[in-house]
């Protein structure tokens, strides 16, 4: 890329931005559409991206893109080494035969499970690699600053790196709590850990302020890194808010619609497993209540069967995000689930989820079920937009949702509060011109002095 660099007032508003990720921008994933909702609007010469999946990018958003694919950036001998373990040198490490097997297998066994952590934290850990093609791509594109959600130490680095490489200030963005819980169970022997720690802190060193995806997250990390932290979850357009107000009452002889759009992994398909529970026991006892859920194949495909002795349960095609707003209007109750399980609650204290701003803006009410500390279940809480059950009790669960279900006379109030929340802190331009603000200042920072020498 050899574009001259514009010496504007960073474009009239629009500082010029390297993105730094694993997936490039699309709409396939949470991620990625908090990503593109986030960069909405920008100016396209003033975005690039260096990401390092095998995933066809999408230029919505942006045009200008680097691949730096995993066998680039592994040790030769390492890669080599990978190559005949049967890997194709493009995608995820964790999923070629050898290690899938081995994940497989952890499925069911806790001690091959052990393992298999220390295989992956081994690949996250290795020595990343720069060639000269990637190293000259940045130098020359020639940004303002470098932004990044981050998510493994390998990119925790590639992106430190990207910023002392450009002699420009660094912008994370965090929307899990991923630096205190991905190798919290001693990895490697605590090394794993300790170099994530370090990863972080050096990457702190580079950034004036930080992004979270919720404010308990920025104050935890304002008080954890010691700079200040904004608050930008995933913002929605118009197509959410185009939904007509939730009926009174549904239509006599027509179940009422519960609809979950979304994952199951991280143990969300137990927690939706007590609400269809609770769902065939209202069906049984008053009302036929009916779970709609969308999600990915490849989670249908696993988790199917655990849903299997519930006739209410539908299972329908997992979704194009230009699809989910009508899905949304469609329903009565929207659903929302986390995992109550020790391990997750602590991944996801923090985080909020995608489809929550989503949720809100399509104005139907909400049924949250996940642990009550959450920030996502607090989310829905402090927007008035629902009902939360915190706690796993199948009783409890069952009693609030039949309360929900049949109490629509409460929909239009919990419906209404939601959207005038989205409103006020969702709607995409809004949010678009806040970010663009809050890079703008990070952009103005003095910059890390170029060629500072880091061990990758």
């Amino acid at each position: 890329m050899t574009r001259p660099r514009d010496d504007s007032p960073h474009g009239g508003g629009f500082p010029k931005v390297l993105v730094v990720g694993h997936m490039p921008f699309d709409r396939s994933t949470g991620t990625t559409i908090t990503l593109s909702n986030l960069f909405h609007g920008w100016p396209k010469d003033r975005l690039a991206q260096v990401y390092t999946s095998g995933a066809e990018p999408s230029t919505e958003v942006c045009e200008e893109f680097l691949q730096f694919p995993p066998r680039e950036h592994y040790p030769r001998p390492q890669y080599l080494a990978l190559r005949m373990l049967g890997w194709n040198g493009t995608g995820p490490v964790q999923n070629m035969p050898a290690l899938a097997a081995v994940r497989d297998a952890a499925d069911r066994r806790s001690t091959v499970a052990s393992w298999y952590t220390h295989l992956v934290a081994l690949g996250d850990l290795s020595p990343l690699r720069l060639p000269p093609r990637v190293a000259d791509w940045m130098r020359q594109y020639r940004p303002d600053l470098v932004y990044s959600m981050l998510g493994s130490v390998r990119l925790t680095r590639l992106a430190a790196h990207a910023a002392r490489l450009c002699g420009v200030p660094l912008v994370p963005h965090f929307t899990d709590d991923w630096p205190a819980t991905l190798y919290g169970r001693r990895e490697l022997w605590g090394v794993a850990a300790s170099r994530l720690h370090a990863a972080v802190r050096d990457l702190i060193r580079l950034a004036p302020c930080g992004m979270a995806i919720s404010e308990p997250m920025a104050e935890e990390y304002q008080r954890r890194y010691g700079i200040p932290f904004d608050v930008f979850t995933n913002s929605v357009d118009a197509d959410f808010f185009a939904a007509p107000p939730p009926p009174v009452a549904p239509e006599r002889d027509r179940p009422t619609n519960l609809v979950y759009v979304g994952g199951l992994h991280l143990g969300r398909w137990r927690s939706l497993l007590s609400i269809a529970a609770g769902a065939a026991a209202i069906s049984t006892a008053a009302t036929p209540v009916r779970l709609t859920v969308h999600c990915p194949t490849e989670d249908a495909d696993r988790y199917r069967r655990e849903f299997a002795g519930y006739p209410g349960v539908h299972f329908g095609r997992s979704l194009a995000s230009h699809e989910v707003p009508a899905v949304l209007a469609a329903a009565d109750i929207l659903v929302h689930v986390e995992s109550f399980a020790e391990d997750t609650r602590r991944y996801t204290h923090y985080s909020v989820s995608t489809k929550i701003p989503q949720y809100l803006a399509a104005g139907r009410p909400i049924f949250g079920h996940g642990p009550a500390e959450l920030a996502s279940m607090a989310y829905i809480r402090s927007a008035g937009a629902g009902i939360v059950v915190g706690t796993p009790e199948p009783d409890v669960v069952t009693e609030q949702l039949w309360k929900l279900c049949l109490d629509s006379s409460s929909w239009r109030e919990y419906a209404g509060n939601g959207r005038a929340h989205a409103e006020r802190h969702h709607r995409r331009e809004r949010v678009a011109t806040r970010f663009a603000e809050v890079l703008q200042r990070a952009a103005r920072s003095s910059p890390t002095p170029t060629g500072t020498r880091e061990r990758l």
